[in-house]
């Protein structure tokens, strides 16, 4: 995968290096909440991992990934990202996901991307809605929540090509 440059952020594939970046934003309490990641310097070692790091400037603020269903029949992409506390608000999730997005549908020929945030993770909501995501329907205690020790609802958002927004 090559780089890919957005407005304020650059997307390129995640390596060990960026793995100190990855653990500081995993240990905020902000992203900690809604993300738990076991292995990741096991998910950097394998041959195809599609994580790719959030850089501005040079400095890694985030982590993104996707996965693929490639059966013609079901052909679509997921999406799923962090950035740390620090970068929040600036518009660099956004614009991270927009890029990411548009490399989806225009390279890997996606017609159709999801994206399941916690149901009751409403800033991230927030950020999908604005760049075309819709409500599909809650997953039922979908993912553990390991800070309440118990299992939590996510909420399904899916984008189809021609409904993202460029301009959020």
């Amino acid at each position: 995968m090559d780089t890919l440059h957005g407005t304020y952020v650059t997307l390129r594939p995640a390596t060990a290096d960026d793995l100190p970046a990855f653990e500081a934003a995993l240990a905020t309490a902000e992203v900690r909440r809604w993300w738990h990641w076991p292995d990741p310097e096991g998910d950097l070692r394998e041959a195809d991992h599609r994580q790719l790091a959030i850089t501005v400037k040079g400095e890694t603020v985030g982590m993104i990934q996707w996965d693929e269903e490639e059966d013609p029949d079901f052909r679509y992409a997921s999406i799923d990202i962090f950035v740390h506390p620090d970068h929040h608000r600036l518009g660099l999730g956004t614009d991270a996901i927009r890029v990411l997005a548009r490399w989806l549908i225009d390279v890997r020929g996606h017609h159709r991307l999801t994206i399941d945030p916690a149901a009751d993770n409403a800033a991230a909501i927030a950020c999908y809605e604005r760049l075309g995501f819709r409500r599909v329907g809650v997953l039922r205690q979908q993912w553990y929540d390991h800070g309440r020790g118990g299992w939590a609802d996510g909420l399904l958002l899916d984008l189809l090509k021609g409904e993202l927004n460029e301009g959020s």
